[in-house]
């Protein structure tokens, strides 16, 4: 195959290349910046797009991001390629602030207490809702019988407020995104825009200097 990579990755570089790309952090940002100042759209929708992307980041729909951000983009008309990119602001350097942000917030305003410093909180029932979902998937073929306690659990003290308290911080995070990046992608498609038009102004005075001399000649 043509787009095939030459050099294939182990589990263990794809996960740890997850976590700290292969050329840093600060390399992957530029490359997505780049990306999407070079979109071929209007600085609005491009900046719409992005506001989605960075709104989906505060979901707890892992996994899911990009198909939440292409329908946020989509209903505000945004640029969906840019919503793409948005969704880098959720990074595993991220996702612990952002979940903790989230889960405070949601349980503010559900009434409920969120225990910050009891792991068992926030990462222990992740693992607990996984090994429910495990051996539950296992009960529908085999005599076991289901329970769904830790999930439920997981719902209601995890999932729940997470998707309540991330919607108030994703949509002043979004905004923040979408004023800032308006001049810097109008900026930058002026500059680029101008750079375009001062190489093909080069390109045809050179080609009318080459011109001149053989008009004289005739």
């Amino acid at each position: 195959m043509v787009f095939k990579r030459r050099d294939r990755r182990t589990p263990v570089q794809i996960a740890s290349e997850f976590v700290y790309p292969r050329g840093g952090w600060t390399r992957a940002f530029h490359y997505v910046k780049h990306r999407v100042r070079r979109l071929p759209d209007s600085p609005e929708r491009i900046a719409r797009g992005i506001g989605a992307g960075v709104f989906a980041a505060f979901t707890p729909f892992y996994g899911i991001h990009f198909f939440i951000a292409a329908l946020g983009a989509r209903l505000i008309n945004g640029n969906i390629l840019a919503a793409l990119s948005g969704t880098f602001f959720g990074n595993p350097l991220t996702y612990v602030p952002i979940g903790v942000i989230c889960l405070q917030s949601g349980h503010f305003l559900l009434g409920t207490e969120f225990d910050e410093g009891d792991k068992r909180s926030f990462l222990g029932k992740f693992a607990d809702a996984a090994g429910d979902l495990k051996d539950n998937t296992i009960a529908l073929f085999t005599s076991r019988e289901a329970d769904w306690h830790d999930l439920g659990v997981f719902y209601d003290e995890v999932f729940y407020p997470y998707m309540i308290g991330g919607i108030i911080p994703g949509l002043v995070a979004g905004a923040i995104c979408y004023y800032l990046s308006v001049p810097v992608i109008r900026a930058y498609q002026q500059r680029r825009r101008a750079k375009i038009k001062a190489k093909f102004d080069a390109i045809r005075k050179k080609a009318e200097a080459e011109a001149d001399p053989l008009s004289k000649a005739d």
